[in-house]
């Protein structure tokens, strides 16, 4: 007999990697969402083009688009590891923003602009081997993200994301 399980993503803690500008803020009462997406890659170059595709066109994209909060994490170093993943982290005030977004993006001069290495680049040098995206709505007793008061350097956090599995919809909603 099949067993359904019900996945759900927690991001323990979160913040800004890159200053923001006004943010968009989510209406009283409303629930965020949240978009996650994983960059799976293997070789340092590939890191390169996605820090740099982060940090000088994707990020200050989001940020004119009054998206604050947005985060860039990757796992802690591993050697051993053949492939490994950067995480992008953004919250949304509402659903819709996830369907427009890329649209928003691609009509920015500016990001299409900083983001071309990444944006262009040939099959023959992906700068990722894959992308996973995950949309996630907030839990009822908390609606909005709320940032960490963290004292330590940025580059020192560690962040957890855990996934939740339940066996039945009734174990998982009380789990919730």
């Amino acid at each position: 007999m099949h067993r359904m399980k019900k996945h759900l993503l927690v991001l323990a803690v979160i913040l800004s990697t890159v200053a923001t500008s006004k943010g968009q803020q989510a209406p009283t009462g409303a629930r965020e969402f949240y978009q996650f997406t994983i960059y799976h890659y293997n070789t340092n170059e590939q890191e390169k083009i996605l820090n740099d595709y982060m940090q000088q066109a994707l990020l200050p994209a989001l940020h004119r688009m009054a998206i604050k909060n947005v985060g860039v994490f990757k796992a802690l170093a591993n050697d051993t590891a053949a492939s490994k993943s950067m995480y992008l982290y953004i919250p949304l005030t509402a659903l819709d923003l996830a369907a427009t977004l890329q649209e928003r993006l691609n009509a920015d001069k500016t990001y299409l602009k900083a983001g071309a290495a990444y944006i262009n680049a040939p099959h023959t040098a992906a700068p990722y081997n894959r992308i996973e995206t995950i949309l996630a709505k907030a839990f009822p007793l908390a609606p909005v993200m709320k940032l960490p008061l963290l004292k330590a350097a940025k580059n020192e956090r560690v962040y957890e994301l855990r996934s939740y599995e339940s066996a039945t919809e009734k174990i998982f909603q009380n789990k919730v």
